[in-house]
Order: structure tokens, then C-alpha cells, then sequence
């Protein structure tokens, strides 16, 4: 097929999201390497973020761009293409979120330099949805998502907390300084945890480096704030059970996920390669399955629309720190992460994607407890 047939075939599909190749409006594209027709026609959303890492495309905003195109229903993740394939079949044939494979895929993503997230993130480094109802600035929106959690949970002093997938210690450090608690947190993350034990030095905090499946003690309440999307729907069950044998009477798991409109197996071939590797988004099927002998929820909230303003948030600060970031990370960096950012803000508009906060009691003998 020629390079006219190919673009014209690309703009047909492409229209109905209402998108136009060269267009004048904030969403449409302007491409600027012919190569790019059959690379997105052959490989789905790995050539569309392959081929815009690489120059061969634009768009003013990436954002609006993603939400006309899922919310039309082209989802070009669901082309079949070689590498969707592998990606298939190394899900199903292997546990690719197992204990021993887990610390190097995580370390990819959040690895990658405390200097970037630090710049990127609100003043207490929360890397999960902000809540900005009320909120005029992403600092005073993460401090009302943390406040959320600490009330959905009615922390008391001289409770002890775990946070398991505790990033830098958001979490950890606000509910000591806030509540007076302890709390134990998590991570797989060895730059996470080097960071956060200075972050919550002086506190009756503990950052630990430790995988969720060799937790063994008892406490007051569990939280998980965006680390589940790590867990991989084969170590669902377990995830649950370990969670779950860290509580008493009465005590309570608050979960945040982000979450698919149906159940999956496998990641995006673009965001697996590039961002989150061996992740995965859960469905509501797919969890309800997961608790099921182990907890029932109490409450289920959906804040896409929230997570949507909390990338936006996000890349302002990206962009805006760009200069001392761009000597160490490079331009296909800066292409990589906006894509992924803006495309993510576009999705959750779209609601492609939801974000869940979930509190959960648990299943005692079969009996619900509640203290």
C-alpha cells in the first residue's frame, strides 16, 4: 500500500474520533514523517508512542488527543500486532509479578531518579490521585487525599499502620505527623526507600524494603495507595490472604487501585515497555474475586476525574522543571514522559480508566467483624 493509501486510511480511522491529520485544533495531529501511517497501522500503541518518542508526530494537546480516540472507541492497544503477542503469552505462561521478578520491574519505573519525582510531585511526594475538591494547588490536594484516607481508617494515636507499595513515605509521614500513629511501610523500591527513611527521620516511622508476601505481623489497619496495579491478577489471591492476615477485630484495608472497564491480563504494549513493566490494571470482577472469603467492601469510589487534574498537575511541574532535569534524561525522555502523562490524563477523562478508593472489612470464619 503507498503512502497516500496509507494515510488516507489513517485519517478515515481516525475520524471517527473526530481527529484530522494536519488539523488546526488543540487535538488534532500534525505528522511530520510519512513512516508513521504504516508504523501505527502495524503495531498498534506501541508504534503511535514509539513513533512520537521519536519525532514523527504532534499534538498540541496529547491529553485531548487521547480522550477524542478512546471515547470513540479506537482503542489501538487492541491491534494485534507481534509484540501484543509475546506480551500474551509470557503473562499466561509465566508469573511475571513473582517475588523474585518484581524488584526489577518496579525499579524501572519508580528507579528512575528521586530528582525527577521530587521535581514532578506535590511538596510531600505523593505519587497516587490527589482529591481536589476544594483544593486550589496540588500540594493542598494531596494533603486532602491523605487527610481522606486517615478519616476513611478514624486513625486514633498509638495506632500502627502498614503501608504496603509506601512510595517515599507520603502516606507514612503524614499520619504520624497528623494522627499519632506508627506506621510501618513497603516498598520493592530501593531508591524509595533510601529517600523516604530521610523524609520521615524523627517519626515513628519505618521504611522498610520488603515484598508484601513476607509481612507477618499484626496491625491496627492496612492502606495500599497505588501499588496493586503492580500485583498481577495471578497473585491476586495472595495479595489478599497477606493482607488480610495482617489485621485483627476490626480492623480495616483502605485500597486504592487504578482500574480497567473489563478484566485483562496484560498491560498496554506501550506503557509495558516504556513505563510499567509486567503491571496491570484489575477489573471490578477481578478484585470482587480476589476478596471474596477474605473481605467485603464498605465503600467503593471511582476519582478518575480527580486523577485526570492530578497528571495535568503533574506534567506542569515536569515541564516546568525541564531545564535542570533535560542534561540527565534527554529529549526522547521529555517526549516519553509527556506522552505518558498526558495520554494517562486522557484516558481517566475519558474513563478508559478509573481510579478506585476502596475500604474494606474483614471476613472472619466466614462472618463479617467489625470491631
Amino acid at each position: 500500500m503507498s503512502r497516500n493509501a496509507l494515510g488516507a486510511r489513517t485519517q478515515q480511522v481516525l475520524s471517527r474520533a473526530d481527529v484530522r491529520i494536519n488539523g488546526d485544533r488543540p487535538w488534532d495531529i500534525t505528522v511530520r514523517d510519512a513512516r508513521f501511517y504504516a508504523r501505527v497501522l502495524r503495531q498498534g500503541s506501541l508504534g503511535l508512542g514509539e513513533s512520537y518518542m521519536d519525532g514523527w508526530w504532534d499534538c498540541e494537546a496529547l491529553d485531548q488527543f487521547f480522550c477524542q480516540i478512546l471515547s470513540a472507541g479506537l482503542d489501538l492497544g487492541e491491534m494485534l500486532n507481534w509484540n501484543r503477542v509475546m506480551v500474551h503469552l509470557k503473562t499466561h505462561l509465566f508469573n511475571r509479578q513473582a517475588k523474585s521478578r518484581v524488584a526489577a520491574a518496579v525499579g524501572g519505573h519508580y528507579d528512575l531518579g528521586n530528582e525527577l519525582y521530587q521535581a514532578m510531585l506535590d511538596r510531600r511526594m505523593v505519587y497516587t490521585s490527589a482529591y481536589w475538591e476544594g483544593a486550589s494547588n496540588l500540594d493542598e490536594a494531596q494533603e486532602a487525599k491523605l487527610e481522606f484516607v486517615c478519616r476513611q481508617l478514624d486513625l486514633k494515636p498509638g495506632m500502627r499502620i502498614l503501608d504496603i507499595g509506601c512510595g517515599w513515605g507520603s502516606f507514612a509521614k503524614y499520619a504520624a505527623e497528623r494522627h499519632g500513629v506508627e506506621v510501618v511501610g513497603i516498598t520493592v523500591s530501593k531508591e524509595q526507600v533510601e529517600l523516604g527513611q530521610q523524609l520521615c527521620r524523627g517519626l515513628p516511622v519505618e521504611i522498610r524494603l520488603q515484598d508484601y508476601r513476607d509481612v507477618r505481623e499484626l496491625y491496627d489497619h492496612v492502606v495500599s495507595l497505588g501499588m496493586f496495579e503492580h500485583v498481577g491478577y495471578k497473585n491476586y489471591p495472595t495479595f489478599m490472604k497477606a493482607v488480610h492476615r495482617c489485621l485483627p477485630k476490626g480492623g480495616l484495608f483502605y485500597l486504592e487501585t487504578i482500574g480497567s472497564i473489563r478484566s485483562v491480563h496484560f498491560n498496554d504494549a506501550w506503557y509495558e515497555k516504556y513505563i510499567f513493566p509486567a503491571s496491570m490494571l484489575p477489573s471490578v470482577e477481578q478484585i470482587g474475586a480476589a476478596i471474596e472469603g477474605f473481605f467485603v467492601p464498605e465503600k467503593w469510589l471511582n476519582w478518575a476525574a480527580h486523577y485526570d487534574q492530578t497528571l495535568l498537575a503533574w506534567f506542569g511541574n515536569f515541564h516546568a522543571h525541564w531545564d535542570r532535569l533535560k542534561a540527565r534524561y534527554g529529549e526522547r525522555f521529555y517526549r516519553m514522559w509527556r506522552y505518558y502523562l498526558l495520554s494517562s490524563a486522557g484516558a481517566f477523562r475519558a474513563r478508559k480508566t478509573q481510579v478506585w478508593q476502596i475500604v474494606l472489612f474483614p471476613v472472619r470464619a466466614g462472618r463479617l467483624v467489625r470491631g
